[in-house]
């Protein structure tokens, strides 16, 4: 069994610490650059820094954040708000975004990594996974503090969490400015995408069931003004969440050669095209 190490935290107002991830690792690891087309065994194999806290802001077990913060700590770090994808399912978590979340500290940047209630979960779907998100995002402006600038904050969401990212980023909670919100591999048509036979398409066939037509308008990034800053990032060889024009007109769309996986895998092209994206963002 792994031991614990808890990190000193600078953070304003009362943090709920409920767990720290163990020390996996001795030092920070490294992510070494790999082709595109990564599937999604060589992301959950990938290593991930030790130190993590985890603060909770509901009652359901998977209403929790878990926070980062770069090495060595110094002046306040801009944020990225990770949104975790997985077909909305509560079969996947956000274990598969921590490599990435510690190559983000290792870029300087303090992660916000957000879990939240899926399908599956009680009250996950609509709207409860959206209001997770929106939830999570009120708690990063009570924990704000001298670790981290909420003068610079931008989302992230990867596939079904670049869905939430762009509903989220669209109505950001008072008292937080959203400098721009990142879709990696997002699906920013839900109803068209549901239209598809792949497993995914079907669970977004689920998300959506049962809604009357002004909540499956409300559901859907497409039907919705884009968000300030919104930039969409799109694998060309991405065969789960394929490129398609956008049916709202972002300020950005990009597509480079990559699979679907690829924007979570720091060893990437695609990631380091994320990471300049971001540096032009929040530096």
């Amino acid at each position: 069994m792994h031991g614990s190490r808890i990190r000193q935290s600078r953070l304003a107002g009362p943090v709920a610490l409920l767990w720290l991830a163990s020390e996996t690792m001795a030092a920070a690891p490294q992510y070494a650059p790999v082709e595109p087309g990564v599937g999604f065994d060589a992301v959950l194999a990938l290593p991930y820094g030790d130190e993590a806290v985890l603060l909770r802001y509901g009652e359901h077990p998977a209403q929790t954040v878990s926070l980062s913060l770069p090495h060595p700590a110094g002046a306040a770090a801009p944020v990225v708000v990770l949104v975790h994808g997985g077909c909305w399912l509560n079969a996947f978590n956000v274990g598969h975004t921590r490599a990435m979340a510690t190559a983000l500290n290792q870029a300087g940047y303090a992660v916000w990594n957000v879990e939240y209630r899926r399908l599956g979960d009680d009250g996950g779907g609509w709207p409860g996974s959206l209001e997770d998100i929106q939830a999570a995002l009120a708690l990063l402006i009570e924990q704000g503090g001298n670790d981290l600038d909420l003068d610079r904050v931008v989302l992230a969401g990867h596939s079904a969490g670049g869905h939430l990212a762009l509903l989220a980023a669209a109505e950001p909670p008072e008292g937080l400015t959203v400098r721009g919100v990142f879709g990696l591999a997002p699906i920013t048509d839900i109803a068209h995408y549901a239209a598809g036979e792949g497993s995914c398409n079907l669970a977004a066939v689920q998300f959506t069931e049962g809604l009357t037509e002004s909540e499956r308008a409300a559901a859907n990034p497409a039907l919705q003004p884009a968000p300030r800053g919104t930039v969409l990032l799109y694998g060309t060889e991405d065969r789960i969440v394929p490129f398609e024009v956008p049916y709202f007109k972002p300020e950005t769309v990009l597509t480079v050669p990559a699979g679907h996986f690829d924007w979570i895998h720091p060893g990437t092209p695609a990631f380091a095209r994320f990471l300049a994206e971001l540096e032009q963002v929040l530096r």
